[in-house]
């Protein structure tokens, strides 16, 4: 066979190479990024009451930057010049969108973005249906496996419309957690933003007072461990000081009485120090670690404050 021969074959098959790296480059990123996507989507997301809300909010918040890495690769199979340009564009996007970021997170953003467009560019997967499927199909396949199970478990949440002052008893404690309000706020809060309203916050937690009454408080980490349920009854928590870990005898999750299906909230404020700078937060699944205590960390975080069941009130 003569050298001509050898090169004409060989330059497809390069092509081939190039183009299915390119393929199984932007599926494995479509992938994680809808196995992210799919489980944030049940575990902060799906707080609204309307369906259709629920259902908007998961492709443009959680679902899109998948769909963008689907339509990415599918232009790439279909417009292998055009698609280089759109990479150079995207990572040029990036550059100013994480402006001021550590220059690693450029580096990992950057070359990624212009290595896709160039195999695209030079590469030729076949054949096109299968490459077509593997972009599409893997997340697709991601998604569909999250949102099965997402759907199974919030709609197995138990809320009984009951946001008034609650008595959570059981597993060696008693508390009375805050009614709807004040002390049990929809909006995100600082740790010591908490701290404040609970030392202000009327006897039956109605209002803010001007001076301070000391009646509420923030629960400490262990009594928050406690105090979660499941369906209603207690999770059988357990919180290990030295380990610095909670432990439970079932899952908890975000249902009534300490925590509202349809809310943005889904971490607590506890009065436990995890540092000198940093409180334990508490999550509605009965995770639990540290954050800086004068950080906002939007409308997830805020807190419920409570007071000893023997307390004038409870």
């Amino acid at each position: 066979m003569s050298e001509s021969v050898e090169k004409k074959e060989r330059k497809p098959a390069i092509k081939s190479v190039l183009g299915w790296a390119a393929v199984l480059i932007v599926a494995a990123a479509a992938g994680i990024w809808a196995y992210w996507g799919g489980i944030e989507n049940f575990h902060e997301g799906w707080y609204s009451q309307s369906i259709w809300e629920n259902i908007f909010i998961m492709f443009i918040q959680y679902w899109l930057i998948t769909i963008a890495f689907v339509v990415l690769g599918l232009l790439g199979l279909r417009f292998q010049k055009t698609t280089l340009l759109l990479c150079i564009l995207l990572a040029a996007g990036a550059v100013w969108f994480f402006r001021g970021a550590h220059i690693s997170v450029i580096l990992l953003i950057i070359p990624p973005f212009i290595l896709v467009g160039l195999l695209f560019f030079f590469g030729d997967a076949r054949p096109k249906w299968l490459a077509r499927l593997v972009v599409a199909g893997i997340p697709a396949l991601v998604l569909a496996v999250t949102t099965i199970r997402g759907v199974s478990m919030v709609s197995a949440r138990v809320d009984d419309g009951d946001y008034g002052a609650r008595v959570v008893e059981g597993n060696g404690g008693c508390l009375v957690w805050a009614p709807e309000g004040p002390g049990w706020p929809e909006t995100g809060c600082t740790f010591d933003e908490a701290q404040s309203i609970c030392a202000h916050l009327s006897e039956d937690g109605s209002e803010i007072l001007e001076e301070a009454v000391n009646i509420w408080r923030l629960p400490t980490v262990e009594e928050a461990v406690r105090s979660m349920t499941l369906h209603g009854e207690n999770a059988g928590g357990v919180w290990d000081e030295k380990a610095q870990k909670a432990s439970y005898d079932k899952t908890p999750d975000k249902e009534t009485p300490l925590w509202k299906k349809y809310s943005h909230v889904i971490y607590y404020w506890t009065s436990t120090r995890a540092g000198a700078d940093e409180a334990y937060i508490i999550v509605y699944n009965g995770g639990v670690f540290g954050r800086k205590t004068g950080r906002l960390y939007g409308s997830y975080t805020s807190f419920r404050a409570v007071k000893d069941c023997g307390e004038q009130g409870g």
